[in-house]
């Protein structure tokens, strides 16, 4: 939520800002996104210690400049639209056009964006958990689950194989949650 968050934000700014504050901000994130996700989690892990709050800040700046570039291709694209230059004509202000008239036509893309990432930061997170550089005990975390039973590969323990498929299973169901909410369907059916 935190990195598809701030990646929505920061790209309706840029939507409504001016080209040299859109640049700035389009560079640092592509400086960002060159970075690969483990090697900058396992640095970040290492440097500072594993903690809940520096998991979440890690999976959420990894993660937010895809968020950003997929929502501002789409915030750029419809600040293009007539009904946006409109809006500009009325005299409304940034923040009235980037909430009020960008936003709305572009929640269900970046709803079907957030699903990919849930997937991507669980995956992260247990990978990162499976190294014992994740969520520490007493906490438990689907990650940590596999690492401590993983003695029981062999014999295709339950002890095993039930935290894989309750990752597998919560990241398929946050996909089919967020293709079943209402309004989704019908739209993208309506435009094909």
């Amino acid at each position: 939520m935190l990195a598809s968050t701030a990646g929505i934000t920061l790209a309706l700014l840029t939507a409504v800002s001016p080209r040299w504050l859109d640049e700035g901000i389009s560079r640092f994130m592509d400086t960002l996104i060159s970075i690969p996700s483990k090697i900058f989690s396992l640095v970040l892990v290492a440097v500072v210690g594993s903690s809940l709050p520096l998991l979440l800040l890690v999976a959420s700046i990894t993660y937010m400049p895809g968020s950003f570039r997929i929502a501002r291709s789409l915030a750029v694209n419809l600040a293009q639209m007539d009904y946006v230059q409109v809006a500009r004509c009325r005299g409304e202000g940034a923040a009235y056009i980037a909430i009020r008239e960008i936003l709305p036509n572009m929640i269900h893309p970046m709803l079907a964006d957030f699903g990919l990432r849930f997937v991507f930061i669980v995956l992260l997170l247990s990978g990162l958990s499976f190294l014992g550089l994740g969520v520490q005990p007493p906490d438990a975390d689907l990650g940590s689950l596999v690492r401590e039973n993983i003695s029981g590969l062999g014999e295709a323990a339950p002890a095993i194989l039930m935290p894989a498929i309750a990752i597998a299973t919560l990241t398929v169901g946050v996909n089919l949650l967020i293709d079943a909410l209402p309004g989704r369907g019908r739209r993208m059916a309506g435009k094909e």
